[in-house]
């Protein structure tokens, strides 16, 4: 029986052939399976499904012989089965399974000093077996010593409880570490939706200073294109005049060359009149000293550079810590300002002429940007409202983060 199972046994799993067995054109046997994985081996760059080839063909080599195996389209389901192998295996097992199976005996240990001694007893003060004659007149001698059994039971009962509670450990971590994976995944979801609504305020910010941007540079282009209008009326009058005057030169030159007395005293004296009249240009605007410069369009933007360079993120319970201590002060002080009992007097003093209280106006916050307009062209800086943008958000583990913007108008 030893034999024919030597011969029943696959070359590739070096177990008994499983249903199907295919054979070689070798004549070599191999269970379908394994025959499969050795022709994926050989050909990892064909396609599978399912653990199947389902390529039109291929090739491999035998393990047994090394011959060339070439299969056709079905691929390893196209090798023809051997049914009597097949059989023979069928008849084997059974006849393994009628046989009875003998019992394997357990070779209990035997004392290391004691070559022919069992161990049968436990020192309990060495914490370890041993046999008889060590305890009467061995190592163990003057040791305290139990039987095994007790020992084992003691013992077997220990490692139980010490399983269960290993086991109770480690479903308490698996519940940690699940709730760390949920912890994870919220605090990526949290950031995401934090990082999204500060890059939305930033946006926002950046809307705003772009307009006010737009709104500067049109009125620096507003006054500069009146200020240009101004100089090329006043150029075009100058080059006019530049003209007349050219055009008499021309008429005073062309008078010198007369020769006739008479015709020359004639036109002269119009002549002279004209050209004292063409050398006054009092009647022509003169551009002021400074007209052209812009200066007065300067913008301090210090304050609000190192307003964006103190961007940062406020916690919710820094917050909660000062309205707290606003709340205390303004307690304190309603008590300070408490009216006392008074007694009155027998007659009531005549009322005094109540006014109203005079209201002084609110100092207006600065302007986030200052324009400071010097003349000759001065322009009114305008003041926008103070504006905060605040976004609360709740994180998972309860801590409130509060993004502010109430420091740009803040000096």
């Amino acid at each position: 029986m030893e034999s024919l199972e030597k011969q029943l046994i696959c070359p590739i799993c070096l177990e008994i052939f499983s249903k199907p067995v295919v054979i070689l054109p070798c004549q070599h046997n191999l269970c379908r399976k394994c025959a499969n994985d050795v022709f994926q081996a050989s050909n990892p760059y064909l396609s599978t499904r399912s653990g199947s080839t389902v390529t039109s063909g291929g090739r491999f080599r035998c393990p047994s012989c090394r011959h060339e195996v070439v299969l056709d389209r079905h691929g390893v389901y196209g090798l023809q089965r051997n049914l009597l192998v097949e059989n023979i295996i069928d008849m084997y097992k059974q006849g393994s399974t009628s046989r009875p199976v003998p019992e394997e005996k357990q070779e209990q240990p035997m004392c290391e000093a004691h070559e022919e001694e069992k161990i049968n007893i436990y020192c309990v003060t060495c914490s370890v077996p041993t046999c008889s004659l060590c305890k009467v007149f061995g190592a163990h001698k003057d040791c305290e010593v139990a039987p095994l059994d007790n020992v084992f039971h003691k013992q077997k009962a220990e490692l139980t409880d010490c399983i269960s509670m290993l086991v109770g450990n480690n479903e308490r971590t698996q519940l940690v570490i699940i709730q760390l994976e949920e912890t994870c995944t919220t605090v990526n979801e949290n950031g995401r939706r934090q990082k999204s609504k500060v890059c939305e305020t930033f946006d926002h910010l950046f809307t705003l200073l772009e307009e006010k941007k737009g709104e500067m540079t049109l009125r620096i282009s507003s006054e500069q294109e009146e200020k240009l209008d101004y100089l090329r009326g006043l150029r075009r009058r100058y080059g006019e005049h530049l003209e007349s005057t050219a055009k008499l030169l021309e008429t005073a030159i062309q008078a010198m060359d007369e020769s006739e007395m008479a015709v020359f005293l004639q036109t002269t004296k119009p002549l002279l009149q004209k050209i004292v009249e063409g050398t006054n240009t009092s009647h022509i605007d003169k551009v002021q000293h400074g007209y052209e410069n812009m200066e007065h369009f300067t913008a301090d933007f210090e304050l609000q550079r190192r307003a964006l360079m103190k961007i940062d993120f406020t916690h919710e319970q820094q917050d909660a810590e000062e309205d707290k201590a606003v709340e205390a002060r303004g307690r304190s002080q309603s008590a300070n300002q408490q009216p006392t009992a008074l007694q009155l007097p027998a007659t009531p003093p005549q009322r005094r002429s109540e006014t109203p209280p005079t209201m002084t106006p609110m100092t207006k916050p600065p302007a986030s940007l200052t324009i400071q307009a010097t003349p000759p062209a001065p322009i009114p800086s305008t003041s926008t409202a103070p504006h905060s943008d605040q976004q609360h958000e709740e994180d998972g583990d309860g801590t409130k983060h509060v993004f502010s913007f109430s420091w740009l108008n803040q000096k």
